[in-house]
């Protein structure tokens, strides 16, 4: 059959879920057994999401094929458990900047550049390369921001010539909007709505479907008044409820026949009915533990939990495999202090140091990382995390009291973690570092080893700086195990505590790659130790 596209658009307010709305519909027209695939058009001028705030943004999802992308991607590769890549996510930097470098490549044969037609046909061909690459029956494609902001206005006119090119049965247009409930008068309103689609119409788009955001049950009165303001059938106005985990999503708007409707309207006739037994069997284990465990997440954005996404959500997904719910305590690293420490890191099972850049925060996390080698506390370190872990022991196993990373004080006498060698004469610091699929050879007998099952693992990465392997002898001799080997560049991967009940730091990011069909094996084995470890009295730190 002919490729068929799905345009998710946003009204009202930003950070709706888009993203999840359009992954738990890839969800149900998969298990219907779809080729499905998502892709993200952000509007910002940014080329990719490697230099934006995490405070801004959320976290920079990694992809296999090493490109800093959109948190969204995260969803897609979690809901559908498929892998995405560069293609998946375009920015409004990149058409941009494709055009202007086409220019001054003369390929416009001397045509005056403009938004008509040269950048819409960019957006085209980024949307239709997906197909070419490999077919899909169904594309979905998420248009960032919200309509009413002038950054998205190429995307709908790029919607609207699509349509016209693509047909009317091959395409259409789901709108994501709010109705705010006034909680003084108990009324769900839908103004804001009527606006969002008035704004959508002016721009030659008109939405199929109305996916509405609401913190009560819409009414039947609501569908119909917002049928008749819309221009949408009342059977195609879809209620998205609050929810307490984003992962009942699917089932919800599956009871709305959601994707038959989708079906219907793209003028697909589905026999086969959706399989979500493997999905429904995770929510069943989620609602219904038996055991609870809480873990600290330290590190310097907890202020927006989603700077550290694809870590909450793979803690949720090892958790639930294993019936185990993990309650997770968020600890800014600053705060972190000797005097203090115990209080903070009372009644936790497990520890782990999330990943990040600079000084700010640094000694709270080499705090923490001292604290779990001491108490035996099951602890992960990922990326910046390991290397905290081996600042940690340097300074007090190696009694090297001046050790410290180059990337904090780049005159320390005892640089333990440097800057790569490759990464020294780099000036731009936008899709730069050492990212994406790389291997790694774990060493057998070891603790990672019996985690992965296997010799050579493949893992994502981010980052400029590794460790010293001037080291290498003095760590190893002084009971830390380096038990994971990039085979290519001999860069320390993996490293661990011979005596210790799970302390291990890795130099990717397995978070990456954890999806709800396939918890990652090391948030595996990190909740089971965390589950199993029994509260000790207590060492105090100097």
């Amino acid at each position: 059959m002919k490729t068929k596209y799905i345009f998710v658009t946003g009204g009202v307010t930003s950070s709706l879920g888009k993203g999840i709305i359009s992954s738990s519909l890839g969800v149900l027209l998969k298990s219907r057994g779809y080729k499905i695939t998502i892709q993200k058009f952000d509007p910002y001028f940014n080329i990719d999401s490697g230099t934006l705030n995490p405070y801004e943004h959320g976290e920079c999802f990694v992809t296999s094929d090493g490109y800093e992308t959109d948190l969204d991607l995260g969803h897609y590769e979690r809901f559908l458990n498929q892998i995405t890549t560069h293609k998946n996510n375009v920015t409004s930097g990149l058409i941009y900047k494709t055009v202007i470098d086409n220019e001054r490549k003369g390929k416009y044969l001397g045509k005056t550049v403009q938004v008509i037609p040269h950048i819409t046909n960019e957006i085209k061909r980024r949307i239709k390369i997906l197909d070419k690459i490999k077919y899909y029956n169904i594309i979905i494609v998420e248009i960032g921001g919200t309509v009413g902001d002038i950054e998205i206005l190429p995307y709908l006119e790029t919607v609207r010539q699509l349509q016209w090119e693509l047909g009317y049965t091959n395409s259409i247009v789901i709108h994501l909007t709010l109705l705010p409930y006034i909680f003084a008068t108990g009324e769900i309103k839908t103004k804001p709505t009527q606006h969002s689609i008035r704004n959508l119409m002016e721009n030659g788009v008109q939405a199929d479907f109305l996916v509405c955001r609401t913190e009560q049950h819409i009414s039947n009165n609501i569908r119909k008044k917002l049928s008749l303001f819309c221009n949408i059938s009342p059977t195609h106005v879809i209620e998205s409820i609050n929810t307490k985990i984003i992962y009942d999503i699917p089932n919800l708007l599956h009871i709305q026949n959601f994707d038959k409707k989708v079906l219907k309207t793209l003028n697909i006739l589905s026999l086969k009915q959706p399989n979500l037994d493997p999905w429904n069997n995770f929510i069943k284990k989620y609602k219904n533990p038996q055991y609870k465990i809480t873990i600290a997440i330290v590190g310097k954005y907890v202020a927006l939990h989603d700077s550290y996404k694809s870590i909450k959500e793979s803690l949720i997904h090892a958790g639930t495999h294993q019936k185990i719910f993990v309650n997770i305590k968020w600890i800014n690293s600053y705060i972190i202090k000797t005097k203090n420490i115990i209080k903070i890191f009372h009644g936790i099972s497990g520890i782990l140091i999330a990943p990040g850049f600079g000084n700010r925060g640094i000694q709270g996390k080499i705090l923490a990382s001292e604290y779990a080698r001491i108490n035996n506390i099951p602890f992960l370190g990922i990326c910046l995390g390991m290397q905290v872990a081996m600042i940690e022991f340097a300074k007090n196993v190696l009694n090297k009291p001046d050790a410290d990373s180059c990337e904090i004080n780049p005159y320390t006498k005892d640089p333990i973690i440097i800057l790569m060698k490759n990464q020294q004469n780099i000036k731009h610091k936008g899709g730069s570092m050492r990212l994406g699929n790389l291997k790694c050879v774990l060493k057998k007998n070891s603790k990672i080893f019996s985690i992965y099952g296997q010799e050579q693992i493949i893992e994502r990465h981010r980052h400029r700086y590794e460790f010293n392997n001037v080291y290498l002898k003095l760590f190893t001799n002084a009971g830390m195990t380096i038990s994971g080997i990039n085979p290519d560049t001999a860069l320390v991967e993996v490293i661990e505590l011979d005596n210790h009940i799970f302390f291990i730091g890795v130099q990717f990011h397995p978070e990456y790659k954890s999806t709800i069909i396939n918890p990652h094996p090391i948030f595996l084995s990190f909740v089971k130790e965390s589950k199993n470890y029994v509260n000790q009295p207590l060492l105090t730190i100097k």
